[in-house]
Protein backbone atom coordinates (compact mmCIF):
# COMPACT_ATOMS: atom_id res chain seq x y z
CA UNK A 1 0.00 0.00 0.00
CA UNK A 2 1.68 3.25 -1.11
CA UNK A 3 1.72 6.35 0.96
CA UNK A 4 -1.35 8.11 -0.32
CA UNK A 5 -0.49 11.66 0.60
CA UNK A 6 2.48 14.02 0.42
CA UNK A 7 2.23 15.77 3.77
CA UNK A 8 5.19 17.72 4.98
CA UNK A 9 7.83 15.02 5.33
CA UNK A 10 10.46 17.13 7.02
CA UNK A 11 8.07 17.20 9.98
CA UNK A 12 6.32 13.83 9.87
CA UNK A 13 9.46 11.76 9.25
CA UNK A 14 11.15 13.25 12.31
CA UNK A 15 8.32 13.35 14.80
CA UNK A 16 7.06 9.86 14.04
CA UNK A 17 10.10 8.43 15.83
CA UNK A 18 9.95 10.90 18.71
CA UNK A 19 7.11 11.35 21.15
CA UNK A 20 6.12 15.00 21.36
CA UNK A 21 3.80 17.02 23.56
CA UNK A 22 0.51 18.48 22.39
CA UNK A 23 1.80 22.04 22.03
CA UNK A 24 4.67 20.94 19.77
CA UNK A 25 2.37 18.77 17.66
CA UNK A 26 -0.09 21.62 17.17
CA UNK A 27 2.80 23.91 16.22
CA UNK A 28 3.79 21.44 13.48
CA UNK A 29 0.19 21.28 12.27
CA UNK A 30 -0.03 25.08 12.27
CA UNK A 31 3.13 25.37 10.18
CA UNK A 32 1.92 22.64 7.83
CA UNK A 33 -1.42 24.36 7.14
CA UNK A 34 0.03 27.88 6.85
CA UNK A 35 1.92 27.17 3.64
CA UNK A 36 2.25 28.67 0.20
CA UNK A 37 -1.49 28.23 -0.44
CA UNK A 38 -2.07 31.27 1.75
CA UNK A 39 -0.14 33.39 -0.76
CA UNK A 40 -3.08 33.17 -3.18
CA UNK A 41 -5.64 34.48 -0.67
CA UNK A 42 -5.14 38.27 -1.14
CA UNK A 43 -5.80 38.04 -4.89
CA UNK A 44 -8.82 35.80 -4.26
CA UNK A 45 -10.14 38.31 -1.67
CA UNK A 46 -9.76 41.16 -4.16
CA UNK A 47 -11.84 39.31 -6.77
CA UNK A 48 -14.62 38.17 -4.43
CA UNK A 49 -14.78 41.30 -2.26
CA UNK A 50 -13.22 41.67 1.16
CA UNK A 51 -16.44 41.32 3.20
CA UNK A 52 -17.84 38.34 1.31
CA UNK A 53 -14.44 36.65 1.31
CA UNK A 54 -14.03 37.15 5.06
CA UNK A 55 -17.38 35.49 5.75
CA UNK A 56 -16.67 32.60 3.37
CA UNK A 57 -13.24 31.82 4.80
CA UNK A 58 -14.64 31.63 8.35
CA UNK A 59 -17.34 29.17 7.23
CA UNK A 60 -14.85 27.04 5.27
CA UNK A 61 -12.44 27.02 8.22
CA UNK A 62 -15.17 25.64 10.48
CA UNK A 63 -16.14 22.91 8.00
CA UNK A 64 -12.48 22.00 7.50
CA UNK A 65 -12.17 21.61 11.28
CA UNK A 66 -15.22 19.35 11.33
CA UNK A 67 -13.70 17.04 8.72
CA UNK A 68 -10.38 16.98 10.58
CA UNK A 69 -12.22 15.53 13.58
CA UNK A 70 -13.73 12.96 11.20
CA UNK A 71 -10.24 11.88 10.11
CA UNK A 72 -9.08 11.56 13.74
CA UNK A 73 -12.12 9.42 14.62
CA UNK A 74 -11.56 7.22 11.56
CA UNK A 75 -7.93 6.73 12.65
CA UNK A 76 -9.00 5.57 16.10
CA UNK A 77 -11.55 3.19 14.59
CA UNK A 78 -8.93 1.81 12.21
CA UNK A 79 -6.63 1.12 15.15
CA UNK A 80 -9.43 -0.83 16.84
CA UNK A 81 -10.15 -2.88 13.72
CA UNK A 82 -6.48 -3.72 13.24
CA UNK A 83 -6.17 -4.77 16.87
CA UNK A 84 -9.10 -7.15 16.40
CA UNK A 85 -7.58 -8.68 13.28
CA UNK A 86 -4.22 -9.17 14.94
CA UNK A 87 -5.82 -10.75 17.97
CA UNK A 88 -7.66 -13.18 15.71
CA UNK A 89 -4.43 -14.05 13.92
CA UNK A 90 -2.73 -14.73 17.25
CA UNK A 91 -5.70 -16.76 18.39
CA UNK A 92 -5.54 -18.88 15.24
CA UNK A 93 -1.82 -19.33 15.77
CA UNK A 94 -2.45 -20.54 19.32
CA UNK A 95 -5.07 -22.99 18.08
CA UNK A 96 -2.71 -24.22 15.36
CA UNK A 97 -0.01 -24.83 17.97
CA UNK A 98 -2.25 -27.35 19.70
CA UNK A 99 -3.81 -25.29 22.50
CA UNK A 100 -7.28 -26.49 23.33
CA UNK A 101 -10.26 -24.38 22.25
CA UNK A 102 -13.94 -25.04 22.69
CA UNK A 103 -14.92 -23.42 19.37
CA UNK A 104 -16.67 -20.27 20.62
CA UNK A 105 -14.21 -17.97 18.87
CA UNK A 106 -15.63 -16.77 15.55
CA UNK A 107 -16.23 -13.69 13.45
CA UNK A 108 -19.45 -13.11 15.37
CA UNK A 109 -17.70 -12.78 18.72
CA UNK A 110 -18.12 -9.22 20.00
CA UNK A 111 -15.27 -6.83 19.36
CA UNK A 112 -14.99 -6.13 23.07
CA UNK A 113 -13.70 -9.65 23.67
CA UNK A 114 -11.41 -9.84 20.65
CA UNK A 115 -9.43 -6.67 21.05
CA UNK A 116 -9.42 -6.04 24.76
CA UNK A 117 -6.16 -7.77 25.50
CA UNK A 118 -3.19 -5.55 24.63
CA UNK A 119 -0.81 -8.40 25.51
CA UNK A 120 2.03 -9.93 23.62
CA UNK A 121 1.73 -13.34 22.05
CA UNK A 122 3.67 -15.05 24.88
CA UNK A 123 1.57 -13.38 27.57
CA UNK A 124 -1.60 -14.49 25.80
CA UNK A 125 -0.26 -18.04 25.62
CA UNK A 126 0.50 -17.96 29.36
CA UNK A 127 -3.01 -16.84 30.32
CA UNK A 128 -4.54 -19.26 27.86
CA UNK A 129 -2.67 -22.22 29.33
CA UNK A 130 -3.49 -21.16 32.88
CA UNK A 131 -7.21 -20.91 32.09
CA UNK A 132 -6.99 -24.00 29.86
CA UNK A 133 -8.70 -22.21 26.96
CA UNK A 134 -8.76 -18.89 25.15
CA UNK A 135 -12.53 -18.70 25.45
CA UNK A 136 -12.41 -19.09 29.21
CA UNK A 137 -9.96 -16.19 29.29
CA UNK A 138 -12.40 -14.04 27.31
CA UNK A 139 -15.25 -14.97 29.60
CA UNK A 140 -13.24 -13.90 32.61
CA UNK A 141 -12.82 -10.46 31.06
CA UNK A 142 -16.46 -10.21 29.99
CA UNK A 143 -17.60 -10.90 33.53
CA UNK A 144 -15.68 -7.87 34.81
CA UNK A 145 -18.50 -5.47 33.90
CA UNK A 146 -16.11 -3.20 32.02
CA UNK A 147 -16.95 -4.23 28.47
CA UNK A 148 -17.91 -0.80 27.18
CA UNK A 149 -15.01 0.95 28.87
CA UNK A 150 -12.58 -1.57 27.38
CA UNK A 151 -14.02 -1.05 23.91
CA UNK A 152 -13.59 2.70 24.31
CA UNK A 153 -9.99 2.11 25.37
CA UNK A 154 -9.41 0.03 22.26
CA UNK A 155 -10.35 2.94 19.98
CA UNK A 156 -7.03 4.65 20.57
CA UNK A 157 -4.40 6.16 18.28
CA UNK A 158 -1.28 4.13 18.96
CA UNK A 159 -0.30 3.36 15.38
CA UNK A 160 0.05 5.65 12.37
CA UNK A 161 -2.59 4.59 9.85
CA UNK A 162 -2.61 6.65 6.66
CA UNK A 163 -5.85 7.48 4.89
CA UNK A 164 -4.94 5.01 2.14
CA UNK A 165 -4.84 2.21 4.72
CA UNK A 166 -8.19 3.37 6.10
CA UNK A 167 -9.63 3.15 2.60
CA UNK A 168 -8.33 -0.43 2.32
CA UNK A 169 -9.90 -1.32 5.66
CA UNK A 170 -13.29 0.29 5.23
CA UNK A 171 -14.06 0.69 1.51
CA UNK A 172 -14.90 -1.70 -1.29
CA UNK A 173 -12.72 -2.16 -4.36
CA UNK A 174 -14.74 0.44 -6.26
CA UNK A 175 -14.52 2.84 -3.34
CA UNK A 176 -10.74 2.41 -3.18
CA UNK A 177 -10.47 3.12 -6.90
CA UNK A 178 -12.43 6.35 -6.53
CA UNK A 179 -10.32 7.22 -3.50
CA UNK A 180 -7.08 6.92 -5.48
CA UNK A 181 -8.53 8.81 -8.45
CA UNK A 182 -9.43 11.72 -6.18
CA UNK A 183 -5.96 11.76 -4.63
CA UNK A 184 -4.24 11.51 -8.00
CA UNK A 185 -6.22 14.40 -9.50
CA UNK A 186 -5.44 16.52 -6.45
CA UNK A 187 -1.72 15.73 -6.66
CA UNK A 188 -1.70 16.55 -10.38
CA UNK A 189 -3.22 19.93 -9.55
CA UNK A 190 -0.74 20.39 -6.72
CA UNK A 191 2.25 19.80 -9.02
CA UNK A 192 0.80 22.11 -11.69
CA UNK A 193 0.53 24.87 -9.08
CA UNK A 194 4.12 24.24 -7.97
CA UNK A 195 5.41 24.47 -11.54
CA UNK A 196 3.52 27.67 -12.32
CA UNK A 197 4.41 29.37 -9.01
CA UNK A 198 8.13 28.65 -9.29
CA UNK A 199 8.41 29.68 -12.95
CA UNK A 200 6.30 32.80 -12.42
CA UNK A 201 8.33 33.90 -9.39
CA UNK A 202 11.67 33.57 -11.19
CA UNK A 203 10.36 35.22 -14.36
CA UNK A 204 8.92 38.22 -12.51
CA UNK A 205 12.14 38.75 -10.54
CA UNK A 206 14.47 38.45 -13.54
CA UNK A 207 12.41 40.37 -16.13
CA UNK A 208 13.64 43.98 -15.89
CA UNK A 209 12.01 45.77 -18.85
CA UNK A 210 9.11 48.14 -18.11
CA UNK A 211 7.19 49.58 -21.09
CA UNK A 212 7.00 53.37 -21.32
CA UNK A 213 3.20 53.37 -20.98
CA UNK A 214 3.33 51.35 -17.74
CA UNK A 215 4.25 52.18 -14.17
CA UNK A 216 6.10 50.24 -11.54
CA UNK A 217 2.88 49.56 -9.66
CA UNK A 218 0.94 47.93 -12.48
CA UNK A 219 0.85 44.23 -13.27
CA UNK A 220 2.46 43.78 -16.68
CA UNK A 221 0.81 41.54 -19.28
CA UNK A 222 2.49 38.32 -20.39
CA UNK A 223 3.00 39.78 -23.87
CA UNK A 224 5.29 42.53 -22.56
CA UNK A 225 9.01 42.19 -23.28
CA UNK A 226 11.10 40.65 -20.54
CA UNK A 227 14.50 42.19 -21.27
CA UNK A 228 15.21 45.35 -23.22
CA UNK A 229 16.79 44.65 -26.59
CA UNK A 230 15.75 41.00 -26.68
CA UNK A 231 12.62 39.70 -28.38
CA UNK A 232 11.60 37.55 -25.42
CA UNK A 233 8.24 38.22 -23.82
CA UNK A 234 7.49 37.61 -20.18
CA UNK A 235 5.56 34.51 -21.22
CA UNK A 236 8.61 33.22 -23.10
CA UNK A 237 10.74 33.75 -19.99
CA UNK A 238 8.11 31.98 -17.89
CA UNK A 239 8.22 28.94 -20.17
CA UNK A 240 12.03 28.92 -20.25
CA UNK A 241 12.25 28.89 -16.46
CA UNK A 242 9.50 26.27 -16.33
CA UNK A 243 11.58 24.03 -18.59
CA UNK A 244 14.67 24.57 -16.45
CA UNK A 245 12.73 23.77 -13.29
CA UNK A 246 11.32 20.52 -14.72
CA UNK A 247 14.76 19.53 -16.06
CA UNK A 248 16.43 20.02 -12.69
CA UNK A 249 13.72 18.84 -10.29
CA UNK A 250 11.68 16.50 -12.51
CA UNK A 251 14.16 13.55 -12.40
CA UNK A 252 13.38 13.11 -8.71
CA UNK A 253 10.18 11.36 -9.77
CA UNK A 254 12.21 8.61 -11.48
CA UNK A 255 14.20 7.60 -8.41
CA UNK A 256 13.82 6.66 -4.80
CA UNK A 257 15.08 9.81 -3.12
CA UNK A 258 16.01 8.01 0.10
CA UNK A 259 18.19 5.43 -1.71
CA UNK A 260 19.94 7.64 -4.28
CA UNK A 261 22.96 9.37 -2.83
CA UNK A 262 23.32 12.34 -5.19
CA UNK A 263 19.61 13.05 -5.34
CA UNK A 264 19.51 12.84 -1.57
CA UNK A 265 22.31 15.41 -1.30
CA UNK A 266 20.50 17.76 -3.69
CA UNK A 267 17.27 17.21 -1.79
CA UNK A 268 19.00 18.04 1.49
CA UNK A 269 20.38 21.28 0.07
CA UNK A 270 16.96 22.28 -1.22
CA UNK A 271 15.40 21.46 2.13
CA UNK A 272 17.92 23.62 3.99
CA UNK A 273 17.07 26.50 1.69
CA UNK A 274 13.40 25.74 2.23
CA UNK A 275 13.93 25.69 5.99
CA UNK A 276 15.45 29.16 5.84
CA UNK A 277 12.61 30.44 3.66
CA UNK A 278 9.87 28.45 5.32
CA UNK A 279 9.64 30.48 8.46
CA UNK A 280 6.07 30.96 7.31
CA UNK A 281 4.83 33.03 10.19
CA UNK A 282 7.90 35.27 10.12
CA UNK A 283 7.77 35.80 6.35
CA UNK A 284 4.02 36.40 6.36
CA UNK A 285 4.39 38.77 9.30
CA UNK A 286 6.94 40.80 7.35
CA UNK A 287 4.52 41.05 4.42
CA UNK A 288 1.65 42.01 6.72
CA UNK A 289 3.78 44.69 8.35
CA UNK A 290 4.73 46.30 5.06
CA UNK A 291 1.13 46.09 3.83
CA UNK A 292 -0.06 47.90 6.95
CA UNK A 293 2.58 50.53 6.38
CA UNK A 294 1.28 50.99 2.82
CA UNK A 295 -2.30 51.39 4.09
CA UNK A 296 -1.28 53.99 6.66
CA UNK A 297 0.68 56.01 4.10
CA UNK A 298 -2.28 55.98 1.71
CA UNK A 299 -4.59 57.81 4.11
CA UNK A 300 -3.67 61.22 2.69
CA UNK A 301 -3.82 60.12 -0.96
CA UNK A 302 -6.91 61.34 -2.77
CA UNK A 303 -7.12 58.85 -5.65
CA UNK A 304 -6.93 55.64 -3.63
CA UNK A 305 -9.02 52.82 -5.13
CA UNK A 306 -10.73 50.66 -2.52
CA UNK A 307 -11.68 47.02 -3.11
CA UNK A 308 -15.36 46.02 -3.41
CA UNK A 309 -17.15 44.53 -0.44
CA UNK A 310 -18.69 41.67 -2.44
CA UNK A 311 -18.40 40.31 -5.97
CA UNK A 312 -19.89 36.88 -6.61
CA UNK A 313 -17.93 36.46 -9.84
CA UNK A 314 -14.86 35.81 -7.70
CA UNK A 315 -16.43 32.92 -5.76
CA UNK A 316 -14.75 30.07 -7.73
CA UNK A 317 -11.23 31.39 -7.15
CA UNK A 318 -12.03 32.21 -3.52
CA UNK A 319 -13.48 28.78 -2.73
CA UNK A 320 -10.54 26.99 -4.33
CA UNK A 321 -7.95 29.17 -2.59
CA UNK A 322 -9.60 28.72 0.82
CA UNK A 323 -9.89 24.94 0.49
CA UNK A 324 -6.29 24.74 -0.72
CA UNK A 325 -5.08 26.94 2.15
CA UNK A 326 -6.70 24.75 4.84
CA UNK A 327 -5.52 21.46 3.35
CA UNK A 328 -3.88 19.33 6.03
CA UNK A 329 -6.04 16.20 6.17
CA UNK A 330 -3.58 14.06 4.22
CA UNK A 331 -0.88 14.62 6.86
CA UNK A 332 -2.98 14.27 10.01
CA UNK A 333 -2.03 10.60 10.68
CA UNK A 334 1.72 11.31 10.62
CA UNK A 335 1.41 14.42 12.80
CA UNK A 336 -1.15 13.23 15.36
CA UNK A 337 0.18 9.74 16.13
CA UNK A 338 3.38 10.81 17.97
CA UNK A 339 1.58 13.26 20.29
CA UNK A 340 1.89 11.91 23.83
CA UNK A 341 -1.22 13.43 25.41
CA UNK A 342 -4.11 13.22 22.96
CA UNK A 343 -6.86 13.84 25.48
CA UNK A 344 -7.31 17.49 24.36
CA UNK A 345 -6.72 16.93 20.67
CA UNK A 346 -10.08 18.32 19.52
CA UNK A 347 -9.61 21.49 21.56
CA UNK A 348 -6.07 21.84 20.27
CA UNK A 349 -7.22 21.60 16.67
CA UNK A 350 -9.94 24.16 17.38
CA UNK A 351 -7.34 26.58 18.77
CA UNK A 352 -5.12 26.00 15.74
CA UNK A 353 -7.96 26.72 13.34
CA UNK A 354 -8.97 29.88 15.18
CA UNK A 355 -5.38 31.17 15.07
CA UNK A 356 -4.90 30.21 11.42
CA UNK A 357 -8.19 31.81 10.33
CA UNK A 358 -7.29 35.02 12.17
CA UNK A 359 -3.85 34.96 10.59
CA UNK A 360 -5.30 34.45 7.10
CA UNK A 361 -7.78 37.28 7.56
CA UNK A 362 -5.04 39.64 8.68
CA UNK A 363 -2.79 38.62 5.77
CA UNK A 364 -5.48 38.84 3.09
CA UNK A 365 -7.28 41.98 4.25
CA UNK A 366 -4.09 44.01 4.69
CA UNK A 367 -2.92 42.85 1.27
CA UNK A 368 -6.20 43.74 -0.43
CA UNK A 369 -6.40 47.25 1.02
CA UNK A 370 -2.68 47.94 0.46
CA UNK A 371 -2.22 46.81 -3.14
CA UNK A 372 -5.67 46.76 -4.77
CA UNK A 373 -6.21 46.73 -7.76
CA UNK A 374 -2.69 45.60 -8.76
CA UNK A 375 -2.48 42.37 -6.81
CA UNK A 376 -0.51 39.45 -8.25
CA UNK A 377 -1.88 35.92 -8.06
CA UNK A 378 1.15 35.14 -5.89
CA UNK A 379 1.20 37.64 -3.03
CA UNK A 380 5.00 37.57 -2.58
CA UNK A 381 5.45 39.27 -5.98
CA UNK A 382 3.67 42.39 -4.68
CA UNK A 383 6.68 43.12 -2.46
CA UNK A 384 9.22 43.34 -5.24
CA UNK A 385 9.87 46.11 -7.76
CA UNK A 386 12.36 46.30 -10.64
CA UNK A 387 15.33 48.61 -10.36
CA UNK A 388 14.68 52.24 -11.18
CA UNK A 389 11.22 52.31 -9.61
CA UNK A 390 10.43 54.85 -6.92
CA UNK A 391 10.18 52.94 -3.62
CA UNK A 392 6.74 52.73 -2.04
CA UNK A 393 6.05 52.47 1.71
CA UNK A 394 4.71 48.93 1.27
CA UNK A 395 7.76 47.74 -0.67
CA UNK A 396 10.65 46.49 1.50
CA UNK A 397 14.35 47.05 0.71
CA UNK A 398 15.70 45.10 -2.30
CA UNK A 399 17.30 42.33 -0.21
CA UNK A 400 14.05 41.58 1.64
CA UNK A 401 12.08 42.01 -1.58
CA UNK A 402 14.19 39.40 -3.37
CA UNK A 403 13.82 37.02 -0.43
CA UNK A 404 10.04 37.36 -0.35
CA UNK A 405 9.67 37.12 -4.12
CA UNK A 406 11.73 33.91 -4.23
CA UNK A 407 10.08 32.48 -1.11
CA UNK A 408 7.91 30.01 -3.13
CA UNK A 409 10.89 28.87 -5.21
CA UNK A 410 12.72 27.36 -2.23
CA UNK A 411 9.72 25.87 -0.47
CA UNK A 412 8.04 24.40 -3.56
CA UNK A 413 11.29 23.10 -5.07
CA UNK A 414 11.87 21.13 -1.88
CA UNK A 415 8.30 19.78 -1.81
CA UNK A 416 8.02 18.96 -5.54
CA UNK A 417 10.05 15.70 -5.42
CA UNK A 418 8.07 14.40 -2.43
CA UNK A 419 4.73 15.09 -4.09
CA UNK A 420 5.93 13.66 -7.42
CA UNK A 421 7.14 10.41 -5.83
CA UNK A 422 3.88 10.17 -3.90
CA UNK A 423 1.89 10.63 -7.10
CA UNK A 424 4.01 7.95 -8.75
CA UNK A 425 3.22 5.52 -5.95
CA UNK A 426 -0.50 6.15 -6.22
CA UNK A 427 -0.43 5.73 -10.00
CA UNK A 428 1.36 2.40 -9.57
CA UNK A 429 -1.26 1.27 -7.07
CA UNK A 430 -4.04 2.19 -9.48
CA UNK A 431 -2.79 0.95 -12.86
CA UNK A 432 -0.11 -1.68 -12.15
CA UNK A 433 -0.27 -5.06 -10.42
CA UNK A 434 1.08 -5.14 -6.84
CA UNK A 435 4.85 -5.02 -6.63
CA UNK A 436 6.26 -8.34 -5.36
CA UNK A 437 7.92 -8.19 -1.97
CA UNK A 438 10.74 -9.10 -1.90
CA UNK A 439 11.31 -8.00 -5.52
CA UNK A 440 11.07 -10.95 -7.89
CA UNK A 441 14.04 -11.34 -10.27
CA UNK A 442 11.71 -12.73 -12.94
CA UNK A 443 9.32 -9.77 -12.88
CA UNK A 444 8.11 -9.05 -16.40
CA UNK A 445 10.28 -6.59 -18.31
CA UNK A 446 7.20 -4.66 -19.41
CA UNK A 447 6.04 -4.21 -15.81
CA UNK A 448 9.52 -3.20 -14.66
CA UNK A 449 9.88 -0.72 -17.52
CA UNK A 450 6.46 0.78 -16.75
CA UNK A 451 7.31 1.11 -13.07
CA UNK A 452 10.69 2.76 -13.65
CA UNK A 453 10.05 4.95 -16.70
CA UNK A 454 6.45 5.16 -17.85
CA UNK A 455 4.71 5.86 -14.53
CA UNK A 456 7.21 8.56 -13.40
CA UNK A 457 6.84 10.21 -16.80
CA UNK A 458 3.05 10.14 -16.46
CA UNK A 459 3.45 11.73 -13.04
CA UNK A 460 5.63 14.65 -14.16
CA UNK A 461 4.59 15.37 -17.76
CA UNK A 462 0.90 16.39 -17.33
CA UNK A 463 1.57 19.04 -14.64
CA UNK A 464 4.33 20.46 -16.82
CA UNK A 465 2.03 20.58 -19.84
CA UNK A 466 -0.72 22.30 -17.84
CA UNK A 467 1.71 24.87 -16.43
CA UNK A 468 3.16 25.41 -19.93
CA UNK A 469 -0.32 26.12 -21.29
CA UNK A 470 -1.30 28.62 -18.60
CA UNK A 471 0.45 30.69 -15.97
CA UNK A 472 -2.86 31.77 -14.43
CA UNK A 473 -2.11 30.66 -10.90
CA UNK A 474 -5.48 31.85 -9.62
CA UNK A 475 -7.33 29.53 -12.00
CA UNK A 476 -5.07 26.57 -11.20
CA UNK A 477 -5.60 27.01 -7.46
CA UNK A 478 -9.33 27.56 -7.95
CA UNK A 479 -9.84 24.43 -10.03
CA UNK A 480 -7.60 22.22 -7.87
CA UNK A 481 -9.09 23.39 -4.59
CA UNK A 482 -12.70 23.52 -5.77
CA UNK A 483 -12.86 19.99 -7.18
CA UNK A 484 -10.12 17.56 -6.13
CA UNK A 485 -9.32 19.60 -3.00
CA UNK A 486 -12.96 19.55 -1.92
CA UNK A 487 -12.96 15.80 -2.46
CA UNK A 488 -9.90 15.27 -0.26
CA UNK A 489 -10.93 17.75 2.44
CA UNK A 490 -14.68 17.14 2.60
CA UNK A 491 -15.90 14.03 0.78
CA UNK A 492 -13.19 11.51 1.72
CA UNK A 493 -13.29 12.23 5.50
CA UNK A 494 -17.09 11.88 5.44
CA UNK A 495 -16.91 8.60 3.55
CA UNK A 496 -14.15 7.20 5.79
CA UNK A 497 -15.77 8.10 9.10
CA UNK A 498 -19.17 6.77 7.96
CA UNK A 499 -17.61 3.49 6.80
CA UNK A 500 -15.57 3.23 10.02
CA UNK A 501 -18.66 3.64 12.20
CA UNK A 502 -20.50 1.05 10.15
CA UNK A 503 -17.60 -1.41 10.44
CA UNK A 504 -17.37 -1.03 14.23
CA UNK A 505 -21.12 -1.55 14.48
CA UNK A 506 -20.85 -4.73 12.45
CA UNK A 507 -17.93 -6.09 14.44
CA UNK A 508 -19.76 -5.37 17.69
CA UNK A 509 -22.74 -7.53 16.62
CA UNK A 510 -24.95 -4.58 15.77
CA UNK A 511 -24.65 -2.96 19.20
CA UNK A 512 -24.02 0.78 19.16
CA UNK A 513 -20.42 1.54 19.98
CA UNK A 514 -20.15 4.10 22.80
CA UNK A 515 -18.35 7.37 22.25
CA UNK A 516 -14.65 7.45 22.99
CA UNK A 517 -12.21 10.29 23.47
CA UNK A 518 -11.45 10.47 19.75
CA UNK A 519 -15.07 10.55 18.66
CA UNK A 520 -15.82 13.65 16.65
CA UNK A 521 -17.80 16.31 18.54
CA UNK A 522 -19.93 16.33 15.39
CA UNK A 523 -20.83 12.65 15.55
CA UNK A 524 -24.48 12.97 14.57
CA UNK A 525 -25.62 11.78 11.17
CA UNK A 526 -26.90 15.29 10.48
CA UNK A 527 -23.34 16.65 10.51
CA UNK A 528 -22.16 14.00 8.07
CA UNK A 529 -25.06 14.81 5.74
CA UNK A 530 -24.49 18.55 6.12
CA UNK A 531 -20.81 18.37 5.15
CA UNK A 532 -21.57 16.13 2.18
CA UNK A 533 -24.42 18.31 0.92
CA UNK A 534 -22.38 21.46 1.51
CA UNK A 535 -19.41 20.14 -0.48
CA UNK A 536 -21.57 18.97 -3.38
CA UNK A 537 -23.46 22.28 -3.44
CA UNK A 538 -20.21 24.27 -3.44
CA UNK A 539 -18.78 22.16 -6.26
CA UNK A 540 -21.98 22.69 -8.26
CA UNK A 541 -21.97 26.47 -7.72
CA UNK A 542 -18.29 26.73 -8.59
CA UNK A 543 -18.83 24.66 -11.73
CA UNK A 544 -21.63 26.98 -12.85
CA UNK A 545 -19.48 30.06 -12.18
CA UNK A 546 -16.54 28.61 -14.09
CA UNK A 547 -18.84 27.76 -17.01
CA UNK A 548 -20.17 31.33 -17.06
CA UNK A 549 -16.65 32.75 -17.21
CA UNK A 550 -15.61 30.60 -20.18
Amino acid sequence: MPVAYPGDKQYSKWIYHNEIDLQMGLAYIFNLIVGTGALTLPAAFSRAGWLLAACVIVILAFISYVTVTFVVEAMASANAVLQRKRFQERNHAIQASGIEDDGHESEDTPLVCQGLVPLSFLALQFFSVCSNSVTEFCLIIDSSDHTRDQLVHQCDITEKIEMGQMASLFLSKGGRTLFYLCIIVYLYGDLSIYCAAVAQSIADVTCSYIPEDSTCNTTLPETALCWEGLQFTRKDAYRIFLGVFLTVIGPFAFFNVQKTKYLQILSSLMRWLAYIAKRNVSSFSVMTGYALREIIMQRNVQDVVYPPAASFTGIPALFGACVYSFMCHHSIPALVTPIADKSRLAWGFALDYIMITTFYLLLALTGVFAFFPNLHDLYTLDFWQPRGCIPRPGIPPPAIGYFLALFPVFTLSASFPVVAVTLRGNLEALILPPKPSPPAPNEADVSRLARKLLVPLIAVAPPGIVAFATEDLGTLVGVTGSFAGAGVQYVLPVVLVSAARKELLRLNNGEKVPKHRFSSPFSGKAWVAFVLVWSLACILIVSIRFAEQL
